[in-house]
């Protein structure tokens, strides 16, 4: 019984506590909410007070812009009315002007309209006056015309003569003062010196017995080196000294470059002659390009083929009436330089046309024609420009002077020419039938190769062993004999030296 009382007293006591916490809660709760409500209308009050805040500011700066705006329009309402009345008043100044031209053209017209009616009456009187005059002189107007000419012509024909051979006079002389005077610049400025090719070259001697070894033994390494390089080897009682004759300078050069650097090799013999010959032509090859170079960059020419200029090259071994071939057209392009510049030419085609004249003389001697016509060849081969070919190309006159260059390369090379001392005609026509006696033999089928020696008294003919016989080379000696008796003139004779040598060469391995 106490244990039930007991345990309904604890349910009794849990309700109520349970009760009691209920009823604490929701007095907390209560008081919460009044609590939210009252920040909640705080802040609807701090919204609305920034919100009318904020429409006070807008509508201030509305204000502020709608004034700014007026004021502006007013001020562009104040400059289009000033711009207005500024081409209103334009305006009726143009109109005034108009006006004005307008009356001034309507008096114009009516003056035009008057001298028209004058000239007409001008004009009618002239007509009666002119017709009266033709019935009393019986000569119609075109006929009185010509009468009048002619009188005055034959009575100012004389003067007028006179006065246009005084003026063709005058005008001559000072063509020719100029002329001169354009030279006599070009001379003076360009005084090079010329020195006459020599047809032997001396060759020093370290000691005489040198000579020994040059001539080898019966003759064999003179023989020998004779043969290679074209030559004659003139051994003499000149001391430390041989001369070496061609008339080729070229031979020359080779066989003297040859010949040195034998004599410090000391090794003189045919086979080793062969292998220094070759060496000294290579060697001679190098020059020809090194002067063909050196001609063109102190001229000035630039952007010419390097072919070209080892053609160019060769003319450093040539010689024309014992002038330096390359040395002329040097000389030559500095005069056409200075005339063309004198004459308002193109300097460029001059110097150029005046270097390149002479190159077919660097092949005359290879290819069939006249120098002239080779050198054409040759520059459109290699793609000169076609105003230079005409500038070389009229210098001896086989072409017409279609340019004023080629009338001043024609003009640099006859004052190079004819300075005095240039050159020698008697050399030219001895170096030309030494030229021509080595061509009668080269032009026979089967000839290696043909050198004249001995001032031109010998020809030594070199001729292939597996295409001519000993007998057919006899014959062949006799053949180029009585060519050379009928196409050439020479005094006293010439020995025809027809040389056939057969070679066995094999190699031991």
């Amino acid at each position: 019984m106490s244990l039930k009382l007991a345990l309904l007293l604890a349910l009794l006591a849990a309700s109520a506590g349970i009760g009691f916490g209920y009823l604490l809660r929701l007095i907390i709760s209560l008081g919460k909410k009044g609590s939210m409500e009252l920040d909640i209308q705080r802040l609807e009050l701090l919204s609305k007070e920034e919100a009318q805040r904020t429409i006070l500011e807008a509508e201030e700066k509305v204000k502020e812009l709608v004034d700014r705006t007026q004021a502006e329009l007013k001020e562009r309402e104040s400059r289009s009315k000033s711009t207005e009345d500024r081409l209103i008043k334009k305006e009726e100044f143009l109109d005034k002007r108009q006006t004005d031209l307008d009356k001034e053209v309507e008096h114009v017209k009516s003056r035009a309209q008057e001298v028209r009616v004058l000239k007409g009456k001008i004009e009618g009187v002239v007509e009666a006056k002119t017709d009266e005059l033709s019935k009393v002189a019986g000569l119609s107007r075109v006929e009185a015309k010509n009468e009048l000419l002619k009188i005055i012509e034959k009575e100012s024909e004389e003067d007028i003569m006179v006065r246009m051979q005084k003026l063709e006079s005058q005008g001559q002389e000072r063509l020719d003062r100029k002329a001169r005077d354009i030279l006599a610049v070009a001379i003076q400025r360009l005084a090079a010196p010329i020195s006459g090719e020599v047809m032997a070259t001396s060759l020093s001697l370290p000691s005489d017995e040198i000579k020994g070894k040059i001539i080898g033994k019966e003759g064999r390494n003179i023989k020998a080196f004779e043969r290679a390089t074209g030559v004659e080897v003139i051994v003499d009682d000149t001391p430390n000294s041989i001369t070496i004759s061609s008339y080729d300078p070229i031979r020359r050069a080779v066989a003297k470059f040859a010949l040195e650097n034998l004599i410090a090799d000391g090794r003189i013999q045919p086979a080793k002659i062969e292998e220094f010959v070759e060496k000294a032509r290579e060697e001679v090859n190098k020059i020809i390009r090194e002067e063909g170079e050196k001609a063109a960059i102190e001229c000035e020419i630039y952007n010419l083929d390097s072919k070209l200029l080892a053609i160019l090259g060769r003319l450093y071994f040539r010689s024309s009436y014992s002038q330096n071939v390359l040395k002329h057209s040097v000389e030559m392009a500095h005069i056409a330089g200075m005339i063309a510049t004198e004459l308002g030419a193109n300097v460029a085609v001059a110097k150029a046309g005046a270097l390149l004249h002479d190159i077919g003389k660097a092949l005359d001697h290879e290819v069939s024609g006249t120098h002239v016509e080779i050198g054409r060849r040759i520059l459109q081969k290699f793609g000169v420009d076609e105003e230079i070919i005409k500038a070389m190309q009229a210098h001896h006159e086989e072409y017409p002077y279609e340019t004023v260059e080629s009338i001043i390369v024609q003009t640099a090379d006859a004052v190079s020419g004819g300075r005095p001392g240039a050159r020698r005609d008697n050399l030219e026509h001895y170096l030309k039938r030494l030229s021509d006696l080595e061509g009668i033999a080269t032009s026979f089928e089967g000839v290696e190769k043909a050198y004249a020696l001995q001032a031109g008294r010998e020809i030594r003919v070199f001729v292939l062993p597996e295409k001519v016989s000993d007998l057919e080379a006899k014959k062949m000696a006799r053949d180029i004999a009585l060519r050379i008796e009928g196409e050439l003139k020479y005094p006293g004779e010439i020995k025809v030296n027809v040389i056939r040598e057969a070679r066995s060469i094999e190699f031991a391995r």
